[in-house]
C-alpha cells in the first residue's frame, strides 16, 4: 500500500503541482500562523495563561503526568480553546504541510534518484508525519475534555504520538534538503564530466 501511495504522488507531483504547494504553504505560514499564535495568547488560560507549562503540540515529548499538569494550568477555558483549536485550526495545518512537503520531496527525488530506488519513497515520511500529528490531536484533545478524569492508555499513547510526528515531520524537511542537494549536485555532474573530457582531448 506504501508503494502505491508513494508512486501516486509522484505522478501528480508536477512541477506546477509542486510550486502550487509550495506557495500554499508559506502565505499560509506568513498570514495564518501568526494569527493562531496571537489566538493562543488571548485564551485566558490556555498558553500564556499557563505560563512555562508549554502545550503538547509543540512539546518535543512530554510525559503523562506533565500532560495533566497542563490541563490543570489551562484551566475549563483553556481547554476548551485547545480542543477547538485542534478541531479547526489543527485540521487544516497537516493538510498544508503534507502537501508542500509529499509534492516538493516527489519532485525532487523523481529527479535525484534513478526509478526503482528505494529513496523515492521518501515522500511517505510527510504523510506518517500528519497521520501521528492526527493522533496527537484526537489523543491530547480526549484528555483534556475528561479532564480532570484520567484518561489510562490513550494519555501514554499522546506523547508517543507527538515524538513520532516530530520524528517525521523534522525528517521530511531533512528529506527534502537531500534531495535538493543531491539534485543539484546530479545536474552540476555532468557538466564537470564533459568538461574533463574535453581537457583530456586537447
Amino acid at each position: 500500500m506504501g508503494q502505491r501511495i508513494s508512486e501516486g504522488l509522484h505522478r501528480v507531483s508536477t512541477g506546477r503541482v509542486a510550486l502550487a504547494a509550495t506557495v500554499i504553504f508559506l502565505l499560509f505560514s506568513a498570514l495564518v500562523l501568526p494569527r493562531q499564535a496571537t489566538a493562543d495568547k488571548r485564551y485566558p488560560s490556555a498558553e500564556a495563561g499557563a505560563g512555562d507549562v508549554g502545550s503538547p503540540d509543540t512539546s518535543l515529548y512530554y510525559s503523562r503526568d506533565e500532560l495533566y499538569r497542563m490541563a490543570e494550568a489551562y484551566g475549563a477555558q483553556g481547554r476548551a480553546a485547545y480542543v477547538r483549536a485542534r478541531l479547526t485550526f489543527d485540521v487544516i495545518w497537516p493538510v498544508v504541510y503534507t502537501l508542500f512537503l509529499s509534492t516538493a520531496i516527489s519532485w525532487l527525488y523523481a529527479r535525484a534518484f534513478e526509478p526503482g530506488s528505494s529513496w523515492r519513497r521518501a515522500n511517505l515520511a510527510p504523510v506518517l508525519g500528519a497521520l501521528f500529528d492526527y493522533l496527537e490531536n484526537l489523543s491530547t484533545s480526549l484528555v483534556m475534555l475528561r479532564y480532570p478524569d484520567h484518561t489510562p492508555v490513550v494519555d501514554a499513547l499522546a506523547p508517543i504520538f507527538t515524538l513520532i510526528k516530530w520524528i517525521f515531520v523534522g525528517g521530511s524537511f531533512a528529506l527534502l534538503f537531500i534531495g535538493l542537494a543531491v539534485g543539484v549536485y546530479r545536474l552540476r555532474r555532468p557538466h564537470s564530466v564533459d568538461a574533463s573530457k574535453q581537457s583530456r582531448t586537447e
